[in-house]
Order: C-alpha cells, then sequence, then structure tokens
C-alpha cells in the first residue's frame, strides 16, 4: 500500500483533489494516468485476471476518476458517458411498477426520462411534488420505492433536508448533488443511498465534455450499477474520463472563486430595482437559507432571478457581453439562461433567468450584468483594464 493511502482520511479535501486517482507511485511513472485509447486488451492466462474489454473491465483511466469521486463522496463510484446515463442507470435497478417520488423542480431530463417511463406500460408510478413543503413531502414518501431529491434544485434553488427525508422514508433515496458538488454537500453521510452528478458541469469544470456518475452507499450497488453499464453501454469515454479527472482537480479553487462572486452577486442583484426576487440560499433572507447552512458547507456558484417580463430576460439574454448565454452551467465561464423557453418548465416564472457564476472577476460581471439590466455601468471591456491594478481573485 501507498504510504498516502494510509493518510487520505487526514487530509483536506483540496490535498485530496490534487493527490487522489494518479495511479502508480513508482518512480518512472507519469503522474496523471494516461489516456487508453483501447478496447480490447490481451486475454490473461488460465488463473490470472486482467483486464480483456473496456465495456466489461473499464479503463485505468475510468478506475482513477472513479476513486476520486468515490473518495469525495464517501462510497464506490460508477462513471457513465453522461449525467443522464447515470440517472437513468439508478431508475434501471427499480423493479417494474415501482414508485418513484421526484421533485416539481428538477433537471428537465430527468422528468423527462420519468414521464417516459411511467407512460410506456408502467414501467415506473411517477409522482411528482413540491419538495419545498413539509406535508406534502411526507404524504408522498411514505409508501414509495425511490425519492430522487435534487438539492439546491435547478432552476429555483430550492433545498430540500436530506436527513429527515432518508429517515421519514422507507424507500431508496437518491440524490443530484450536481449543484452542491461533493465539496458543499456529502448526500450519503445524511442518509441517501445514491448520489449523482452530472460531471459535465462542476466537476469537469471546462465546458468540454459529457460525463456522469453515481455513488452508492453499498457496495452491492455499486455492482448492480457496473451490471446496468455493463450491458446499456453507457460507458465514458477515454478522453472524457480524462478530462474529468484533469478538471476536477482545480475544484477546490475554482468553486471557492466562484462562490464567492455569486455571494456578491445575489446581494447586488437583490439590490437592483429591475431585478423583482433573487433565489440564492446564501442570502439571509432566502427561505431556504437556514436549511442550507444548517446542511452544506457553502451556499454555490449557481443564483437565479427575476425581471420584469420574459421579453426583458431574453433582451438580457442578448445584451450581456462578459457572462455567455449558453444552456449548461459549472464551467470557468459565466453562463445565463431563460429556463421557462425549455419545454416541461412550466412551473419556472417566465422572467427568471438562471446564472451559473464562473471564475472571472466580479466586478466586470457586475457591470456586465448591470448594463444589460439598463443601468448605467463602466463598460465590462473597458473596466477590466483601467482596474488592470487589482490583483486577480480580490473583490474590492
Amino acid at each position: 500500500m501507498d504510504r498516502l493511502d494510509n493518510m487520505v482520511g487526514r487530509l483536506h479535501v483540496e490535498t485530496r483533489l490534487a493527490a487522489l486517482g494518479r495511479g502508480a507511485r513508482e518512480p518512472g511513472q507519469p503522474l496523471n494516468v494516461p489516456i487508453v485509447p483501447a478496447s480490447n486488451f490481451r486475454a490473461p492466462s488460465h488463473g490470472e485476471t486482467a483486464r480483456e474489454y473496456s465495456r466489461d473491465d473499464g479503463t485505468p483511466g475510468w478506475d482513477a476518476l472513479e476513486a476520486l469521486i468515490g473518495d469525495l463522496e464517501g462510497g464506490p463510484a460508477v462513471c457513465f458517458s453522461s449525467g443522464m446515463g447515470a440517472i437513468a442507470a439508478v431508475l434501471e435497478l427499480l423493479p417494474v411498477g415501482a414508485r418513484v417520488v421526484a421533485p416539481r423542480d428538477s433537471y428537465t431530463g430527468l422528468r423527462g426520462l420519468l414521464e417516459d417511463g411511467a407512460a410506456a406500460g408502467g414501467r415506473w408510478q411517477l409522482r411528482t411534488v413540491d419538495m419545498a413543503n413539509a406535508d406534502e413531502m411526507a404524504a408522498a414518501v411514505a409508501d414509495a420505492d425511490l425519492v430522487w431529491l435534487e438539492t439546491p434544485s435547478n432552476p429555483l434553488l430550492e433545498v430540500v433536508d436530506i436527513a429527515a427525508v432518508a429517515a421519514a422514508s422507507g424507500a431508496l433515496v437518491a440524490v443530484d448533488n450536481t449543484f452542491a458538488t461533493p465539496l458543499l454537500q456529502n448526500p450519503l453521510a445524511l442518509g441517501a443511498d445514491f448520489v449523482v452528478h452530472s460531471a459535465t458541469k462542476f466537476i469537469g469544470g471546462h465546458s468540454d465534455l459529457l460525463l456522469g456518475a453515481v455513488v452508492a452507499r453499498r457496495p452491492e450497488d455499486r455492482e448492480r450499477l457496473l451490471r446496468r453499464r455493463e450491458v446499456a453501454g453507457a460507458t465514458p469515454g477515454a478522453l472524457e474520463a480524462f478530462l474529468a479527472l484533469r478538471g476536477a482537480r482545480t475544484l477546490a479553487v475554482r468553486l471557492r472563486q466562484a462562490q464567492r462572486t455569486a455571494g456578491e452577486l445575489a446581494a447586488r442583484l437583490a439590490a437592483h430595482p429591475a431585478v423583482s426576487r433573487v433565489r440564492y440560499p446564501g442570502l439571509p433572507g432566502d427561505p431556504h437559507h437556514e436549511l442550507a447552512a444548517r446542511q452544506m458547507r457553502g451556499f454555490g456558484a449557481v443564483l437565479s432571478f427575476e425581471v420584469t417580463d420574459a421579453a426583458t430576460a431574453d433582451a438580457v439574454c442578448t445584451a450581456v457581453r462578459v457572462v455567455t448565454h449558453a444552456t449548461s452551467l459549472g464551467g470557468v465561464e459565466s453562463t445565463i439562461e431563460r429556463r421557462a423557453k425549455l419545454p416541461g418548465q412550466e412551473h419556472v416564472p417566465a422572467a427568471l433567468l438562471r446564472l451559473s457564476v464562473g471564475v472571472e472577476h466580479v466586478e466586470d460581471l457586475w457591470a456586465d450584468l448591470a448594463a444589460a439590466l439598463g443601468s448605467p455601468a463602466a463598460d465590462p471591456m473597458t473596466q477590466s483594464t483601467a482596474r488592470s491594478d487589482v490583483p486577480a481573485g480580490s473583490h474590492p
């Protein structure tokens, strides 16, 4: 056993992000697990054990990424070709006719998959609830087979008490932890059975890959997930696994910068006359603030805010220049989108804008948003030059 293996439990998360998933720690070995673009491997001799086929046995790159994500979440991890592949694998563990409770406010892909399954001969029975309503939640989970949580939720930033749901229900509990990341919240420690990540987002962090992961509480559930990946074929690519692992190395520093900026932008937007509401659990007045402060180690880098109407929201998306008008999130670049424009988002206010905060300077982002909202502000393209004396990362 490597000496580092004996130290892992005592290391801070920043150190584990940098150190784990490195492969063999022997002289002459590469610091990074190399990309292995192979589907087929030389067969072992009788009595020996070795990889033979990547869909069945994985690759060194998958192993390294799963070791890191599993360590961060506190359970065995399995990676998939996308976040949707990860979600589908968990749902496929359920027997036909299983009763699934899912949040009204959640990722559109999840709800689409659940609705398709419910309509296709009752693959499962779906009940959609307002998870911010404790009474509605308690009634729904009483006879469920699986409770799916998304906290904070997409895009309303609602927060659900994971421990309370797990304690109140005899069902399996799965938590989409994409917004919080393993650095801010660990659902397995709160009683969940599965944690799901779209590693496309914050873990990868650079908008250059598709990849998902599931972390299970029980080793036998990991074996079942591996079987789903093997027979369904939702395997991650070699390059994608390499990029996700490389991106994860900087997750702590990226998230620290983005989260700090998100908190500042949320406070400024809340005071802006063109903004009617800001949804961000880090704001003391947010209805989810107290629970988020208790359950999480930070409030994340995604916020939503509402303007006058849909046309104004669309105009903001068109007007921004530093922020990018794009549909995904969690990258080093800040992105904004009017989520109600998408099918299946009828519960979302028409004028709501979801903002994923990246690592840009807070003043450049604020100048850009203020200008798009119609406030007089310095041009963000010139402000950066004018403030070149300010050290990167400082927030005057």
